[in-house]
């Protein structure tokens, strides 16, 4: 099929590169003259795990380009995923702005019957206003076009991996044609349909992204009552894992959840509930303890070096939302960082992808070449994102180079008893 993507962000790139690699020509279209520039050269605008090859190779083969140019971009396709970007406003609204602008530039360019699949996490009633622009400027349903939603579920850092081996795909439409397109489309990832209406759809995937910070927040309070009793929340959460009603995904405890997807769509759908007139107590309590989670982490400092941490040197390992990726937007490592900067602590950090983009975002930060930099004279070492590197640590070099022997683990990544056994004074979460 001859597919057009609107937006090359991290949805948008994996998902066009992805349907490339099944057999498709696939055209991704961005306003950003930079980002498109760097694509047709081979420069990644972000860091996702085998994005890189599966662009170069697919490129190099012709089934997948570049443009600016969304008349040029969309002529061609017989199906235009809507991939832009939805950030929250201040309020917790999703930001519909760059969804509006692509609504407003299709009935310019239009030239065939084309199915509109919005893949971007929209609030309800987003499809219903993109149809209402797009008669008003003149074309008709059913006739000109169609539109459905149709959700991912992509985990950055192993964006790749999801798109080709999806648990389920979600199609939001109740048009037979639609439908039987959007199959034929999806059928060689050999994963079950989901068939919906647009609503549902739409519900589905906001659902989804509270349950898995829900159950974040739930593994999270459970490890701070095992810190009181004394339990280990790591076998805790193992023997969770077992019980088939329960799963063993997103039971690891840590600092909390970040990233630019699960606040966002948490908010976002507290903000949806409040203009129907309910009050989503619940889904407003995970936020809560999310956020108490990451002043948890500041106490467990202040436990160790005193009550007061001004002028002491804390060594940060992780600042990325997550391993395996360079995306700092919303990460908690950077929240914990500012905290710490307030009560007067002084920062050196290291992140193998993410320093680039933390200082953006940080001042008065002495950002190191690599852990161990960062280890140096530190009265305290932290490590807030899991990184396979800081894993690897050689920690009798960590030990000689650490002003005071602490070590906090916000992400629980060492072995407790051994750091202990060489002298550590460890603390992990639960």
């Amino acid at each position: 099929m001859n597919i057009a993507i609107i937006g090359t962000g991290y949805v948008g790139l994996v998902t066009g590169a992805g349907l490339a690699q099944l057999g498709n020509r696939v055209v991704c279209v961005d306003v950003d003259d930079e980002k498109i520039n760097g694509l047709k050269e081979g420069r990644m605008p972000f860091f996702e795990q085998g994005l890189a090859q599966l662009v170069a190779k697919n490129q190099s083969q012709k089934r997948l380009s570049f443009t600016t140019n969304i008349a040029e971009g969309t002529a061609p396709s017989e199906i235009i995923f809507i991939a832009v970007g939805t950030p929250s406003k201040k309020d917790g609204q999703a930001d519909l702005t760059q969804v509006i602008d692509v609504a407003r530039a299709l009935p310019k360019v239009l030239n065939t019957y084309k199915i509109i699949a919005i893949k971007s996490t929209v609030p309800i009633g987003t499809l219903e206003l993109v149809i209402q622009m797009l008669t008003k400027a003149g074309l008709k349903e059913s006739t000109d076009f169609d539109i459905a939603f149709a959700p991912e579920f992509l985990r950055e850092g192993d964006a790749v991996y999801d798109f080709f081996h999806p648990t389920r795909i979600v199609i939001g439409s109740s048009n037979s044609r639609v439908i039987q397109t959007l199959d034929e489309l999806f059928l060689p990832l050999n994963a079950p349909i989901i068939h919906t209406t647009p609503i549902t759809a739409q519900m589905i995937k906001y659902a989804a992204n509270a349950f898995l910070a829900s159950r974040i927040s739930f593994i999270n309070e459970i490890a701070n009552i095992c810190d009181k009793v004394g339990a280990d929340v790591a076998e805790v959460a193992n023997g969770l894992g077992y019980d088939k009603r329960l799963g063993e995904g997103y039971l690891s405890a840590g600092i909390g959840f970040g990233g630019p997807c699960l606040i966002k769509d948490l908010n976002a759908l507290i903000k949806m509930s409040e203009q129907q007139g309910y009050e989503a107590q619940y889904l407003k309590a995970i936020i809560d303890k999310n956020e108490h989670q990451i002043r948890q982490i500041v106490f467990k400092i202040k436990e160790l070096l005193g009550s007061t941490l001004y002028d002491k040197v804390i060594g940060v390992l992780g600042l990325t939302f997550k391993a395996n990726t360079n995306d700092v937007r919303t990460s908690l490592a950077i929240k914990i960082i500012r905290l710490l900067q307030n009560e007067g602590a002084m920062i050196k950090a290291y992140d193998p992808k993410g320093i680039k983009e933390s200082k953006e975002l940080l001042s008065r930060v002495k950002f190191c070449k690599d852990p161990y930099q960062a280890a140096e004279d530190a009265d305290v070492l932290l490590i807030l994102t899991a990184w396979e590197e800081f894993k690897e640590l050689d920690l009798n070099r960590i030990k000689k180079l650490l002003g005071k022997l602490f070590i906090i683990d916000g992400v629980n990544i060492f072995n407790s008893e051994k750091l202990r056994r060489m002298g550590f004074t460890y603390q992990g979460v639960g």
